[in-house]
């Protein structure tokens, strides 16, 4: 099956006219795109059940236009999804394992091999554990979340990077409009770990004295 479409944006003055064919099986696509005003060679992106590729042509400043190619694949893999992005010679490995109360997820950044792992846990139907740590830098975060019922929700978190903790409070719909939510506030609280802060300007000061500054 053959069909098109187009998009434009009239403030902007630009637009998109896209041909899609879609094989005898609907998992299987192939998209032709080019914007308007018509900019360099088409955009196309193949479409198939373990996910996409996409070639399309890049200009960037002092440099010639290049062909880049960006994909996903991902698949089953020991009761978890694996999944494969590569985007701007980049390739990044993730893969996540879940069940009713836990989910884990490890991923990888190639060729920098930046390594970090998220982890998130569900003690109850109120009460839920997210961890990420990323072990290239040492940095962590945590945050709690406790629902008390639909309008009415409590989080608390730590930031190793910013060295920030903080509490929020919601009351009224997290995600709803003002409408369907009237009462919808929220009260957050912040606060720096200045003991940190402090000692590491007393160690500089002292390393400036040994140097006679």
């Amino acid at each position: 099956m053959l069909h098109f479409k187009a998009t434009h944006d009239f403030k902007a003055q630009q637009g998109e006219v896209a041909m899609i064919a879609n094989l005898v099986d609907p998992s299987y696509a192939v998209e032709v795109s080019s914007p308007v005003p018509y900019v360099g060679l088409p955009k196309a992106t193949i479409r198939f059940p373990m996910g996409e590729v996409t070639l399309e042509e890049r200009e960037e400043e002092e440099v010639p236009r290049t062909l880049s190619v960006n994909g996903i694949l991902k698949g089953p893999i020991l009761k978890g999804v694996c999944a494969a992005h590569y985007t701007d010679e980049e390739l990044k490995l993730r893969y996540l394992y879940e069940d009713g109360a836990m989910s884990f997820i490890p991923s990888i950044s190639l060729p920098s091999n930046a390594l970090l792992f998220a982890f998130k846990r569900r003690f109850s139907p109120s009460d839920k554990l997210s961890y990420w740590y990323n072990l290239d830098s040492n940095y962590w975060s945590a945050v709690y979340k406790h629902t008390y019922d639909k309008d009415f929700r409590f989080k608390a978190g730590y930031d190793s990077e910013v060295r920030l903790g903080w509490a929020s409070l919601w009351v009224g719909d997290e995600h709803g409009k003002v409408k369907t939510a009237p009462m919808k506030m929220k009260v957050q609280f912040m606060l720096q770990d200045q003991l940190l802060l402090m000692s590491n300007t007393l160690v500089n000061c002292q390393k400036l004295r040994q140097f006679g500054y």
